[in-house]
């Protein structure tokens, strides 16, 4: 198994996650902007990812890691928020952010190595 499927599936796991966490958030007022702005940074995520294994250039790769990197970061953002507006949820919030600083922390050393 190559270390580029492993990102991808890990990548796939975690929107799954995100996805999953997601259908358990009550609806509300304050909560429903955050669950559509959590499940697209999430899941854009791995997609991004996909198009970057894909990509036609090293400045094409490069950009489209750096945009990995942003969702992660936006994603964990929004678990933050979530967290505080669903204390109950907050647990497995924590855990998801965790995932998503982890692969901010991976997308950036690929994208510092590839200047």
């Amino acid at each position: 198994m190559t270390g580029k499927f492993d990102l991808e599936e890990r990548t796939a796991k975690f929107g799954e996650s995100i996805i999953e966490f997601a259908k358990k958030i009550p609806r509300s007022v304050v909560t429903l902007p955050l669950i559509s702005q959590l499940v697209k940074s999430g899941t854009s995520i791995g997609a991004n990812y996909c198009e970057a294994d894909d990509a036609e250039s090293k400045k094409d790769f490069r950009h489209k890691i750096g945009i990995c990197k942003k969702e992660s970061r936006e994603c964990r953002f929004f678990l933050r928020m979530i967290a505080k507006a669903t204390p109950e949820l907050s647990d497995k919030a924590f855990v998801l952010m965790r995932e998503a600083g982890e692969l901010n922390l991976i997308f950036g050393a690929i994208r510092r190595k590839t200047v």
